[in-house]
């Protein structure tokens, strides 16, 4: 089983402004540990115009990353195509790309909060033809060495050769957000790789799993769990009474998110991962938070149903980070059964 970490990352700290920039240098110090740790991967989030000081430059802060970094895969999760011009987002990731020695998994979407569709005054209902236009232009941008025009709907562009190509060939994977069997559909049919949400419990997640492979392998296009990612949150506790005190903090932030993708009218914009918060607890009841034996045990649950990729999020601190790469990632390092025992018997006297 491998693992990464997934989340945002603010321009302020604890104790500094965002002026200061820290938020971001301890995200990429975080990063860098996590690498030093045996993570696989550094996920990002796009964000704007939230007030929180979210990264919404996501490119260029895995750049600086890829800079400190020699083999964190380095995620986008996920760049919004519908705020951005294709053509200058197909060079800006492929300059990421050969900086990086072809580390980049380029995760992209739709979007789904309605403050940012505002903000960039971009009608939300022209989320999905803006973002197929998107990905047609950038894998032609990607793919082709000769000059090429394109006509679209929402972008035109006249004898243009789009430079550098990227290192990793014919492009950088590109994975997507789903959870409806639609989604998943078109996302196998497609070839893009498929990150699944933090908030459906592990039988789900193996169901999505079989559609996604059954597809790709109709398609002739072969499958590795690899290509999935489940993200999870997590934290590993002394006590259950920690974890459950750590489980209302990160509900609350789960409620402000919600609470600002909703449109004016009070509705709940297009994301499949906000329909959790319907529930009582729904946005917390497949999280990993508890006992470092317990955490096991939640993660074993999710190999059973065919998950090998776990994205982990949100680390609240260096200490919780090393933690987890202590005294729970040995445990996934031998078989199954080594680590059904290690979860569930008793430590010798």
């Amino acid at each position: 089983m491998q693992f990464g970490i997934f989340g945002s990352a603010q321009a302020g700290s604890l104790h500094l402004g965002p002026e200061t920039g820290q938020g971001f240098r301890d995200y990429l110090d975080h990063a860098i540990e996590a690498e030093a740790l045996g993570f696989h991967a550094s996920f990002l989030v796009e964000h704007h115009f939230t007030g929180w000081n979210q990264v919404s430059a996501t490119l260029m802060l895995q750049t600086a990353l890829a800079m400190r970094t020699t083999k964190l895969r380095l995620g986008t999760a996920v760049i919004v195509l519908p705020w951005h011009n294709p053509v200058l987002l197909a060079e800006q990731a492929a300059t990421l790309d050969q900086i990086s020695g072809g580390r980049l998994d380029f995760g992209i979407g739709r979007g789904y909060r309605h403050n940012e569709f505002a903000g960039f005054c971009i009608p939300q209902d022209e989320a999905t033809p803006r973002f197929e236009e998107s990905v047609e232009v950038m894998i032609r941008s990607w793919t082709s060495r000769a000059r090429f025009s394109h006509r679209g709907r929402f972008w035109q562009f006249d004898e243009i050769v789009v430079e550098p190509p990227p290192l990793q060939q014919p492009h950088p994977p590109l994975w997507v957000a789903a959870g409806s069997d639609a989604s998943i559909r078109r996302a196998a049919e497609r070839g893009f790789n498929l990150i699944l949400d933090q908030y459906a419990s592990p039988e789900q997640h193996g169901q999505r799993i079989a559609l996604y492979r059954s597809v790709r392998e109709a398609k002739g296009l072969g499958f590795h769990p690899m290509q999935v990612a489940v993200a999870r949150q997590v934290h590993v506790a002394d006590s259950r009474a920690e974890a459950e005190a750590e489980l209302e903090k990160q509900a609350r932030w789960t409620r402000r998110t919600v609470e600002v993708s909703r449109t004016p009218g009070g509705a709940i914009g297009g994301s499949h991962v906000l329909s959790y918060a319907a529930t009582a607890a729904g946005t917390e009841a497949n999280a990993c938070f508890g006992t470092a034996d317990e955490v096991c045990e939640r993660l074993i649950a999710l190999r059973a149903a065919g998950v090998e990729y776990v994205l982990l999020t949100p680390f609240s601190g260096p200490e919780q980070l090393r933690r987890f790469a202590r005294e729970v990632m040995p445990a996934f390092n031998g078989t199954t059964a080594e680590r059904e025992i290690r979860t569930s018997q008793p430590a010798p006297a």
